[in-house]
């Protein structure tokens, strides 16, 4: 299998320390070989382990085993764990430019990115909402059609409209936009996961699911007619229901992804049941792409405090999706 790239993040961070982490964790957890893609002194700053820099991907199979290989992209300048800088913030990107260009060309099998500070990406031009949003582009898809899914052991969920102000999202939610994030969900799940015929399912975006329009129309004038189109195409999609009756275990089970109108909708279900272990895996992409589901933690940065449980969650998450996606090339 191709080794992963993993883009470091802001080397300030906890981007650096969770990656040495999930290395070490590489026996105990099965995770397939990777790469750490960034400037290789922000992991020595936090960790004492064995560290190999290489100057290709052909080199990870071998270095894996022994240390954590490291492709150095040096442009960090002064590395201070928590104190993130404009040095720090072009690092970063430069290694999210390199570990998705990795990936693009084939080199890499899967892009695991690692948590950055948009707010510091935005002070050296970064001009993009998100990683997402810059990884689709650099894929050739248009952002709107990459699918941010968030899943844990036991929930994935889909927020239809992302990173807006609430009191937006009503104006942006269309019976279009809907159609196109299940499709692309339930295409998603087929190639990632190896579910053929997903169970979708769509949390009401009024409280109560609308109570027949009691409460709000959203649910009648734009989710069901979404659904019903859904199911001429062939997809297991149901819904609205209730957003407060759709997590509990026993409603878990009936579903393979769960859709949500705004992003804190799909976000506190997920992050309150497996806060430790939450991935982002982006749909839509000609190449596998996860990450861990929290940031960069500054605050952590430097303490040997970060818990590595989300970055090894991702690594086992697009080693396993890149292994399917080899196995079924047309899927």
């Amino acid at each position: 299998m191709l080794p992963l790239a993993i883009s470091m993040g802001d080397p300030a961070g906890i981007g650096p320390e969770i990656i040495a982490k999930a290395w070490s964790a590489r026996d105990a957890r099965s995770l397939p070989p990777f790469v750490a893609v960034g400037d290789a002194r922000a992991i020595e700053r936090v960790w004492q382990g064995p560290i190999a820099r290489i100057g290709d991907l052909g080199q990870v199979p071998a270095a894996f085993a022994e240390a954590l290989p490291v492709l150095t992209v040096e442009d960090a300048g002064e590395i201070e764990p928590g104190a993130p800088d404009a040095d720090g913030a072009r690092c970063a990107l430069h290694s999210l430019e390199l570990a998705v260009g990795l990936t693009r060309s084939g080199a890499a099998g899967a892009l695991v990115t690692g948590p950055v500070s948009k707010a510091q990406l935005y002070g050296v031009g970064f001009t993009h909402p998100g990683q997402t949003e810059f990884v689709a582009e650099r894929c050739g898809i248009a952002g709107a059609n990459a699918v941010m899914m968030l899943a844990g052991p036991g929930l994935r969920v889909v927020p239809i409209t992302t990173h807006v102000p609430l009191d937006q999202v009503a104006s942006l939610l269309t019976v279009e936009l809907i159609v196109a994030k299940a499709r692309a969900t339930a295409r998603g799940l087929q190639r990632n996961f190896g579910i053929d015929n997903a169970r979708l399912v769509f949390a009401g975006f009024n409280p109560h699911a609308g109570e027949g329009g009691a409460i709000g129309r959203q649910e009648i004038d734009l989710i069901e007619p979404a659904i019903a189109i859904l199911r001429d195409d062939g997809i297991d999609a149901r819904g609205p229901f209730a957003a407060d009756t759709l997590f509990h275990p026993r409603a878990r089970a009936q579903y393979d992804a769960a859709l949500c109108c705004y992003h804190d909708q799909a976000l506190i279900p997920l992050k309150t049941l497996y806060f430790d272990e939450g991935v982002n895996i982006t749909l839509g992409l000609p190449i596998v792409r996860t990450s861990p589901d929290h940031g960069t933690a500054f605050a952590l940065a430097g303490k040997n405090q970060a818990e590595p449980g989300a970055m090894i969650a991702a690594i086992a998450m697009a080693g396993e999706a890149a292994a399917l996606r080899a196995a079924c090339p047309g899927a």
